[in-house]
Order: structure tokens, then C-alpha cells, then sequence
């Protein structure tokens, strides 16, 4: 943020005129949730403090009820200039002052030690004696960078208006969860080689008109000793893109009487195809019970997912050892994770350079950086950076503050989700959902960032408390909403 600003003073623009730009475009935002009721601006001595004047004297000018808290006086030039320019009260930080909506800005981004005392409790008091709370740029209290609190006890918000761009502690724990709505004031300010990146919506479009199962990609989901968990992956796989999804491995599920389909067209053994009862299969996707190797054989296949209920025993090292084998993209997720070796990855190197994407939650991303000698030390986004480039693979830091990694330094972080998906088999479908992007042929982090956006937009269509079943059932819709 401090380069792209630096970009935009160096190329004629002031601090001062920046500063209005900011303060106002937050204004905007404000006077939406206030209106005329009474607006109470908590500015501190720096450059937050001045966009507090500055959105201060907006509302006043637009006849709002507003009044300013200075905690201590402007210390910078252009917040100086902000509090010469407005016109309305200026109350100390002693003052009892009641109001609809308090305004922080106390302290923006750059704050990297605790608040003091008396600027902590003045903020607290505050916040108790106001109805809704804003932060401008974030709250004060928050690192910017890591997502940290600094203070026990910081007021949660209803809305958080970002100035300029998107900070890391907009969607980074434990910050995030106390920053409420988040909005974004454009300031003018360019792109930076090498920042972060806010996900976004993709631009998906339909298959061409001459498509088939195969041109949109044979995605091979790899069964196991838990089956149910590989089966949501390939429902969500299902409708997240893929043409063609089959779950592999004589482990398999087989399909019920009158539904489901194995698929034995290459088997030399009509029998493995026998229907089974137990753990049936939803009758549109099809099983390939034929041994593993044989299976992932097929040179049809355009990427493969394994982990999802794979298990850990020596028959899923054996599994995921062939399935690293393979020469085609992959990804690895839940039980694969924690099976998986530098001497594993190495073996796969030696014979091919298909891309891997790995989707660990915090004890799989632990078990890694272990595992390949990642130190795990600074913010998620450090450690994902860390792990791609350790390992070579793609690196989907999943939780309720996502990051996407990838070895060459790009990176990603996704806003925050439904908090729904805090239940069991939502990952699952999470891996499936990528994989069958993956599996599409499109660029593997692309297909990453994809996937991790349709599985957020799932959970926001589904209703509260829904299941994984559901969530995996809501990945067409969420699709659909990328056409």
C-alpha cells in the first residue's frame, strides 16, 4: 500500500488531495448507514485521524449530526491540514458523548504495538455508548499484516470501509471475524508486481457447442476406506465443470440395484462390475472397480483427486504412490496429505512435471511444513508461500481465512465465507470442486482460485446449517453464477 501511494505522489498527486479522496469515499459509505443520526468520529494523530476530519467535514456539509473525539492533536502535515479544513465540533477525549454511529480512526493500518491504555479504554467506552461501530481502513487495535489483535477486549464492528486496497487483516483470523461488512474505496492507486490478491468472482463460460464428455475433462476421484467422503468429492466434481468423473479402485462403492453404473468396459472381468448394496452410488456416477493401476491407466484421464477417505494404512500409501505416478495433474487432500513424503514427491519429479495442488486445513498445512522442513513461523500467507515453494506445489491454506499459494510467488486470499461450512465433508467437496476444474485443463492456480470461490458461493446459496450433501448439491448453482 505504502509503494502504490509512493507511485501516485510521485507522479504529482499530494498526500493532502489522497486524504479527501479517502476521507470522502468513506464519508459516503458512513452517511448510508447513519444518515442524519448523530455520527461521532474518533480521529488519533495520524494520517487515519486525518481521514476521520475529512469524513467529518463531509457529513457536515451534507447537514449530518457529526462531531469529532480528537484522542490527541494531529501530528502529521496532512492530517493538520484535514482539522484546519473542518468546520464542525471538536470534542476531547474526557467528553461523554452519545450517538447511532461511531466512526474509528483512531489508528489505521502501520499500527504494529498494542494500543496504549487510555486510547483503548477510550475506544471501548465509546464503542459501548454508540450503536453501530465503523472502521476506517481497519480497526485500531488490528496488525495489518498478519490479521494479529494486539488488545484483548477490541469493540467487533458492523462495517469496515478499506481505503485504497484490501489489507491482509481484512480477511485474515482472528481479525476478520470482528471487522463486519467490508467495502472498498478506490483511490486511484495501481497495481504492485508482486502483491496479494483479493479473489474474485471468475469469468466462466459454457462448453462450446461441439463439446463432449472428454473435451471437458475425465476427472478420476480415487477411492478408499471411508467411501462416502470420495463420493461428495465426485458429486461436488460433478457439477463444478468436469465432463466425465469416475471414483476408481476396487475399494470402491459399487452402484444399487437399478442405479449407478461400473464401469467395466475395459476389464477383462465382467465380475468386478456386480453391483453392491452397501454404500450405493448416486446412479450418474460410475465406478471403476477394476484394480487401481489398471484404472489410472486410462490415458483418457485428465487429472485425478485423491485424500478424501483414502485412510492411512499401508493399501492408501500403496494408492497414493501410484497415483503420484501418474503424468497428469493432481490433487492431494485430507489423508493423502498426511501420507505424503519428500521421497514421494521426489519420485513423482523424476517423471513428470504434472502440476500438484495440495489443499491442507491448519493441522494437514502443520504436518507438512514438517514434513518438507517449512520453518511454519509468520502469517498464513507466509507459511503457504513457504510450502509451495518448498514442495513445488500449489498450496490452498483452506479454513475460514483461505489462501491460495503457488511456488513462483503468486498469491491469494479469499473473503470470508458462509461460517456454515464448519462441518464435516465441506472440504471434501472443496477438493472436488478444484479438481474438477483442474481437470478442465485450465491453469492450475486458476483452477484453485476458482474452485475455492464456487465452494464459498455454494455456502452462500444453501440454507443455514446445511450438510455437506447439500453444499456439494448448491456447486452447480454456484457455478452458474460465473457464466
Amino acid at each position: 500500500m505504502r509503494a502504490a501511494e509512493q507511485a501516485l505522489i510521485d507522479g504529482g498527486t499530494t498526500v493532502e488531495a489522497l486524504m479527501q479522496v479517502a476521507g470522502r469515499g468513506a464519508a459516503d459509505w458512513v452517511w448510508r448507514v447513519a444518515g442524519r443520526h448523530a455520527v461521532t468520529v474518533l480521529c488519533g494523530p495520524g494520517n487515519n485521524g486525518g481521514d476521520g476530519y475529512v469524513i467529518a467535514q463531509a457529513l457536515h456539509e451534507r447537514g449530518g449530526s457529526v462531531a469529532v473525539i480528537a484522542a490527541t492533536e494531529p501530528k502529521t502535515v496532512a492530517a493538520q491540514e484535514a482539522r484546519k479544513l473542518y468546520r464542525g465540533e471538536v470534542l476531547g477525549p474526557d467528553a461523554a458523548r452519545l450517538g447511532e454511529v461511531l466512526v474509528d480512526c483512531l489508528f489505521g493500518s502501520g499500527l504494529t504495538r498494542p494500543l496504549e491504555q487510555a486510547h483503548a479504554e477510550l475506544l471501548g467506552r465509546l464503542a459501548a455508548s454508540h450503536r453501530h461501530c465503523i472502521a476506517v481502513d481497519l480497526p485500531s487495535g488490528v496488525q495489518s499484516d498478519t490479521g494479529a489483535l494486539l488488545n484483548d477486549g477490541l469493540p467487533h464492528f458492523d462495517l469496515t470501509i478499506a481505503l485504497g486496497a484490501w489489507k491482509f487483516a481484512h480477511v485474515l483470523m482472528p481479525a476478520s471475524a470482528t471487522l463486519g461488512a467490508l467495502k472498498l474505496v478506490q483511490i486511484g492507486v495501481g497495481v504492485v508486481d508482486g502483491a496479494a490478491g483479493m479473489l474474485g468472482k471468475p469469468k466462466l463460460a459454457a462448453p462450446a457447442a461441439d463439446a463432449h464428455k472428454y473435451r471437458r475433462g475425465l476427472l478420476a476421484v480415487v477411492g478408499g476406506a471411508m467411501p462416502g467422503a470420495a463420493v461428495l468429492a465426485c458429486r461436488a466434481a460433478m457439477g463444478a465443470g468436469a465432463g466425465y468423473v469416475k471414483l476408481l479402485g476396487e475399494g470402491s462403492p459399487g452402484p444399487s440395484t437399478g442405479s449407478g453404473r461400473a464401469d467395466s468396459t475395459h476389464s477383462p472381468n465382467p465380475a468386478q462390475a456386480e453391483p453392491v448394496e452397501a454404500n450405493a452410488l448416486p446412479p450418474d456416477l460410475v465406478a471403476d472397480t477394476k484394480p487401481l493401476g489398471e484404472a489410472l491407466a486410462d490415458a483418457r484421464i485428465d487429472a485425478i483427486l485423491i485424500g478424501p477417505g483414502l485412510g492411512r494404512d499401508g493399501s492408501a500409501r500403496v494408492k497414493l504412490a501410484g497415483a503420484l505416478g501418474c503424468p497428469v495433474p493432481l490433487v492431494l487432500d485430507a489423508d493423502a496429505l498426511m501420507l505424503l513424503t519428500s521421497v514421494m514427491l521426489d519420485a513423482r519429479r523424476t517423471g513428470t512435471q504434472a502440476p500438484l495442488i495440495a489443499t491442507p486445513h491448519e493441522g494437514e498445512l502443520a504436518k507438512l511444513e514438517t514434513a518438507f522442513g517449512a520453518t511454519g513461523l509468520g502469517a498464513k500467507p507466509d507459511r503457504a508461500l513457504a510450502l509451495a515453494r518448498a514442495t513445488g506445489m500449489i498450496i490452498v491454506a483452506k479454513g475460514p481465512d483461505t489462501v491460495i499459494a503457488a511456488p513462483d510467488g503468486r498469491l491469494t486470499c479469499a473473503p470470508r465465507a458462509s461460517s456454515w461450512l464448519s462441518t464435516a465433508g465441506t472440504g471434501d467437496v472443496l477438493a472436488g470442486t478444484i479438481a474438477s476444474r483442474l481437470a478442465t485443463g485450465i491453469d492450475p492456480f486458476a483452477a484453485a482460485c476458482e474452485g475455492v470461490w464456487i465452494h464459498a458461493e455454494a455456502a452462500r446459496l444453501c440454507p443455514p446449517a446445511f450438510t455437506a450433501a447439500g453444499l456439494a448439491a448448491a456447486i452447480p448453482l454456484a457455478l452458474g453464477a460465473c457464466l
